[in-house]
């Protein structure tokens, strides 16, 4: 394969993500309505074209990304080529998801009054604050509550009531969210790689520059990217001894989306490691109960605070009931329901949902034994983070593309050159094809996943064969350079 300078490669990058954006205007996830008439459909031939040229920019972006990794770049050069590749994508519609019209609309809802956890989008006045927000909301989404927590629901408040609800300047605003949650990914990231003596540029590279990240978070604009932003944060300030701030920020993370309660456990390691000199009993003790209670403590204050009641509580099984074909759980127990239907003329959802639930408990168990091993320092406790929220999200009943970037960002910052990271690399390379431009999820978009994981796993084989089983994923392991040394 041919070699560029890690400035050639950025060049190449930045020209992807010109071609998704530019592609984003004509086959993006547009709103149904649109009052400034800037993000409306062309016609089917264009679309056809604009949806062509934006895979043809993801690829390009994909194949910059892979050998920007093998160039060694430091974490300068990175931070750079990060800002290369996102600047366009800042002004382009939503893509890849219209999850942010359900973040206006929500938002809409509570500046209004409505019960945003007992009711959907759809009780908004179609012509009123929120109602363009709310006709764009995917189908399954119109009439469901909200699974989020009350301090995103502040956020998408804020933009709705400064922007009016309007929808370019509404999905503008929680964009400049997504940007500063995409800033707190880079800082957390490279003080995290810092203190586990990782390399801080082969950290940003899996996690930060990584396309699954930037067409997801900055593209799609989804809030996975500030709940991992603030997650980090907090590991970063529990790292240092502050582990009640850390703990703080994680509860902050939750909400925004549940699964940074993932954290707790593996904060709580931190705090009895912070805490050397009191007894093992009372060690064990603040482990167990000192995180909890802080983000505890945290949630139910910002509920308080925030007035929209603890409706989240009930409203985190919402996603489940949407089936998703990546969800390996939801497919077994479709399986296996519909098997029983035609043995034994039972109803398949019981079934079902019967499977979905052993899967989360057996996500909590692994997640337990992860805590266990890196209380008794054979895992570290950033690492075993990682590695329980990849266990969550593969067991889980509900999973998007996404969601892998839950744990991939914090397995960068420990393990970007190892085989888990490899692994992520193979999986970031393929998971970008599963959904279209408009949001859409074709059952072509599997076979193109499958097709990108296969070709990226090759090259890790070829690579890794041409290096003489030397620990890469895609980029070598960098010489760090002075200048950055001093950043």
């Amino acid at each position: 394969m041919w070699a560029w300078s890690a400035g050639g490669y950025r060049r190449m990058g930045t020209a992807g993500a010109v071609a998704v954006a530019v592609g984003g205007w004509g086959a993006g996830t547009l709103p149904a309505r649109d009052p400034w008439g800037l993000w409306v459909p062309h016609g089917t031939a264009l679309t056809v074209a604009a949806a062509g040229l934006a895979y043809l920019g993801l690829t390009v972006l994909l194949v910059a990304w892979w050998r920007y990794g093998r160039t060694g770049a430091a974490a300068r050069h990175a931070r750079t080529t990060l800002v290369c590749w996102t600047a366009p994508l800042l002004v382009a519609p939503p893509l890849y998801s219209a999850d942010v019209y359900s973040y206006i609309a929500q938002g809409a809802m509570v500046l209004e009054g409505h019960d945003v956890y007992g009711a959907g989008p759809s009780v908004l006045d179609p012509d009123g604050l929120g109602g363009a927000a709310a006709a764009s909301v995917g189908g399954h989404w119109t009439d469901t509550p909200a699974p989020y927590g009350p301090v995103f629901l502040l956020l998408a408040e804020g933009v709705t009531r400064l922007t009016g609800g309007t929808i370019v300047p509404a999905v503008l605003g929680l964009r400049l969210v997504a940007v500063a949650a995409l800033a707190l990914i880079v800082w957390a990231l490279r003080r995290l790689a810092r203190r586990l003596g990782t390399d801080e540029g082969g950290a940003l590279w899996l996690g930060a520059l990584n396309p699954l990240l930037l067409t997801h978070v900055v593209g799609g604009i989804h809030n996975d990217g500030l709940m991992i932003g603030l997650l980090l944060a907090g590991m970063v300030l529990a790292g240092r001894g502050r582990w009640i701030a850390g703990a703080a920020l994680v509860g902050l993370a939750m909400m925004v989306k549940s699964p940074a309660a993932v954290a707790l456990p593996f904060i709580g390691v931190l705090a009895g490691r912070a805490a050397p000199e009191r007894p093992l009993a009372r060690r064990v003790a603040l482990g167990l109960l000192g995180p909890g209670l802080v983000a505890g403590a945290v949630a139910g204050a910002a509920t308080l605070l925030a007035g929209t009641g603890f409706g989240w509580l009930r409203t985190q099984s919402v996603a489940g009931s949407i089936h998703t074909a990546l969800s390996a759980v939801s497919d077994l127990g479709l399986g296996l329901g519909q098997l029983a239907r035609l043995l034994l003329g039972t109803d398949a959802e019981p079934v079902k949902s019967a499977v979905q639930s052993l899967g989360l408990a057996a996500a909590l168990v692994v997640i337990a034994l992860l805590a266990l091993r890196s209380a008794r320092g054979r895992l570290d406790p950033v690492h075993g983070l990682g590695l329980a929220l990849l266990a969550l999200v593969a067991l889980s009943p509900m999973v998007q593309p996404w969601y892998l970037l839950w744990g991939l960002t914090v397995v960068a910052a420990t393990a970007w050159d190892g085989r888990c990271g490899r692994l992520l690399a193979v999986l970031s390379a393929g998971l970008g094809y599963v959904t279209q431009p408009s949001g859409h999820t074709p059952a072509y978009g599997f076979a193109l996943a499958a097709l990108g994981c296969l070709l990226a796993a090759l090259l890790v084989r070829r690579e890794g064969a041409a290096t003489d089983g030397a620990r890469v994923p895609g980029p070598r392991r960098p010489v760090p350079d002075r200048a950055d040394a001093r950043t």
